[in-house]
């Protein structure tokens, strides 16, 4: 079932043209990897599908709905909702406990608190870090701290997950596991993973790799 649809995205900074009419369509259950050079246009393009910045030009349908038409506030709500978010720099904030990194986004989707705090203890346990959940972000190691960030995506069991170079800060033993984790996740949960990587074994890995450069898909 295809879950994504984007056609002639176009994304222009001042004089430069950043993405020059992208077409991708993504199905349920899909790992699909974005490889090319840097400055090629992946971030920005995975910013768009993941309703994080707006195109100039271009159709962007997620879950059948027109979510470029969709007002700040309801983009907002679908994009809490539907979709979720892994980066290179994990983003915990360092204040809070794993367990309460993970709730945040449920909070944010007006869920029965003792309810989040169950189900993010279950989503950490399922990623082998349930242990460290009442520990803050500076006492865990990088792979910790990254499938920290894994629970908090999965959080609202989003339709789509959108990474941003999401092994780039790790060793490669942790690098490993995250690509593997990524799979598994795939398999049992039929989670779709949309991953922006320099890595060429995660890439290789996905169902389908594509290629950017000078703003657009070229394989």
């Amino acid at each position: 079932m295809e879950i994504l649809k984007a056609s002639n995205i176009r994304k222009s900074y001042g004089d430069l043209d950043v993405l020059k009419g992208i077409d991708i369509a993504i199905r349920q259950g899909e790992v699909i990897s974005i490889v090319g050079a840097s400055g090629a246009g992946k971030s920005t393009l995975l910013h768009i599908l993941g309703t994080l910045d707006h195109p100039d030009a271009g159709k962007l349908f997620m879950k059948q709905k027109d979510v470029l038409k969709l007002r700040t506030s309801e983009k907002a709500k679908f994009r809490n909702k539907h979709i979720g978010f892994i980066f290179q720099f994990h983003n915990l904030l360092p204040e809070f406990t794993a367990l309460e990194n993970v709730c945040i986004p449920a909070y944010i989707n007006g869920s029965n608190p003792a309810q989040v705090k169950q189900q993010a203890q279950e989503v950490l346990n399922s990623l082998a870090i349930g242990a460290r959940s009442d520990h803050k972000p500076s006492e865990l190691s990088g792979g910790e701290q990254q499938r920290v960030a894994v629970a908090r995506a999965l959080i609202n069991n989003p339709s789509i997950i959108f990474a941003d170079e999401p092994s780039g800060n790790l060793d490669s033993k942790n690098a490993k596991e995250l690509h593997d984790l990524f799979f598994q996740l795939r398999d049992q949960s039929g989670q779709t993973f949309v991953i922006v990587t320099h890595n060429e074994e995660l890439a290789n890995m996905a169902d389908r790799k594509l290629e950017m450069r000078d703003g657009m898909i070229v394989a």
